[in-house]
């Protein structure tokens, strides 16, 4: 279910680009040649100040996401939203800024990159795409508590396909797995695992509660290694050979 906060998302991304009856107020400019999208702007008496660099930004709170009804219109930055890709909403950092996303309550993960503001519901930190929703499997609880750690910064303008410049944190680091089945039965996870095992994969059972459901499981996470890079095409691989539920998790 999308949640009354988008209305007030939408509000604000059509007064950025002039098109609304709620027009944001700018207490002033921060210098000449200053994005519109980097200035100081006020929602419902409240004055929000992006910040002017995304580095080292480290965030944990609530997701949300915004879909159908705001698909074609345009976002903060002046691109038009598609609520199919991988894009979000922040009150404060840079548009173009790229995240990871990670679900504290199943472990999916997702990169997605910011050309909107929002959302502006109390203990909001993120709105998503309905395509960064469904990845992290939040599509029906409608919200989720996410890590948003900022991986790099965009330097183009809106409408305009972004450059990457500078990663902000080595995502080199973790350890990635695909996550290819999750069984309430533990003998069918040690199936799923030794067929891993036999083409030489390194390969674990993980049991878990998955926060919205009270059932317990027994999920089978192949080992992929050090990079997301890598571990998304990983798991790539393994949608188009058969396991369309696959995963990435960050442990």
């Amino acid at each position: 279910m999308v949640l009354p906060a988008k209305c007030l998302c939408i509000i604000l991304l059509l007064a950025l680009v002039g098109g609304c009856s709620q027009k944001i107020r700018y207490p002033g400019r921060t210098g000449s040649g200053t994005e519109p999208t980097q200035q100081p702007y006020v929602i419902n008496g409240r004055t929000y100040y992006p910040i002017p660099s995304a580095e080292g930004y480290r965030e944990t709170g609530i997701a949300s996401w915004y879909g159908p009804g705001f698909d074609g219109r345009l976002t903060a930055n002046g691109e038009t939203y598609d609520m199919d890709k991988m894009t979000a909403a922040h009150k404060t950092l840079p548009m173009g800024t790229v995240l990871l996303v990670r679900n504290l309550e199943n472990g999916r993960s997702a990169v997605v990159r910011i050309n909107d503001r929002g959302p502006f519901a109390r203990n909001r930190i993120i709105d998503l795409s309905r395509a960064a929703a469904t990845r992290l499997d939040m599509l029906q609880q409608g919200t989720a508590r996410v890590e948003i750690v900022a991986m790099a910064e965009s330097s183009g303008r809106k409408g305009r396909q972004a450059a990457v410049r500078g990663k902000h944190r080595d995502f080199d680091q973790g350890e990635f797995y695909i996550q290819v089945g999750a069984f309430a039965s533990r003998e069918n996870a040690r199936r799923l695992a030794r067929r891993f095992a036999a083409r030489g994969r390194n390969v674990k059972i993980q049991g878990f509660y998955p926060r919205h459901d009270g059932t317990f499981l027994y999920r089978v996470l192949v080992y992929s290694g050090s990079s997301l890079k890598a571990a998304e095409r990983d798991r790539k691989m393994l949608e188009t050979s058969g396991y369309r539920d696959a995963f990435v998790i960050a442990l």
